[in-house]
């Protein structure tokens, strides 16, 4: 059996190799990230640890290593493929919208839907926030600045549209502040679908910034 220094050798060797070849998506790579978006829920990011994740996935820790090579990776490629699907997706809807309002609630419901069909990568994803470093960590901050400044473009041209005075900055952050933590409340039975909830919290966000002076 290998011993704890030989392990994080082998991790330190296996994780260059990774970031030198990062693995192609396959249904492999899905099934080991949907695990380890898993343990990440339950036991937190820094609570959890390779051996529960190849634990989960069924796989020997030593072909965890090889495979992805470490810890932070896989909170890496949970981040980045969660933003770049709904950065992507909001994409291909914005683009037959010329209309702000429109624009906005699309985004609301983009991102209302991508989390009821994905509740646990989005609890991970508004835990970790701060988790990713170095290069990890500037690569999806800057997917996550797009897609903040898609909602802020989309909010200067509602502003301006209808002739209104506030702050953008705060009025995105603040719908995110709705949109990212309905997970410690959301209830289906009482809240209804991601369609019921985007039109109700879009309408209490436009009355909201509608109503300022």
């Amino acid at each position: 059996m290998a011993s704890s220094a030989q392990l994080r050798q082998s991790a330190l060797r296996e994780s260059k190799r990774a970031r030198a070849n990062p693995p192609a998506s396959s249904p492999q790579l899905g099934k080991i990230l949907d695990h380890a978006t898993e343990v990440f829920c339950h036991k937190g990011y820094q609570g959890a640890s390779m051996r529960d994740i190849a634990r989960a996935t069924g796989m020997s820790l030593a072909g965890m290593y090889h495979y992805l090579g470490s810890k932070e990776r896989l909170l890496y490629l949970i981040q980045k493929h969660t933003f770049s699907t709904i950065l992507g997706r909001l994409r291909d809807q914005l683009e037959a919208i010329s209309d702000p309002e429109q624009g906005i609630r699309v985004f609301i419901l983009n991102h209302l839907k991508y989390f009821l069909e994905h509740q646990q990568a989005m609890k991970v994803l508004s835990h970790e926030d701060e988790a990713l470093e170095g290069d990890y960590g500037r690569e999806v901050a800057g997917i996550k600045r797009e897609y903040y400044r898609i909602c802020l473009d989309l909010l200067n041209r509602y502003r301006k549209e209808k002739g209104l005075q506030f702050d953008s900055r705060i009025a995105v952050l603040s719908l995110f502040g709705m949109m990212n933590w309905i997970y410690t409340w959301y209830n289906p039975r009482q809240d209804g679908s991601a369609s019921r909830m985007a039109r109700d919290m879009g309408n209490i966000f436009f009355q909201g910034i509608g109503g300022t002076h």
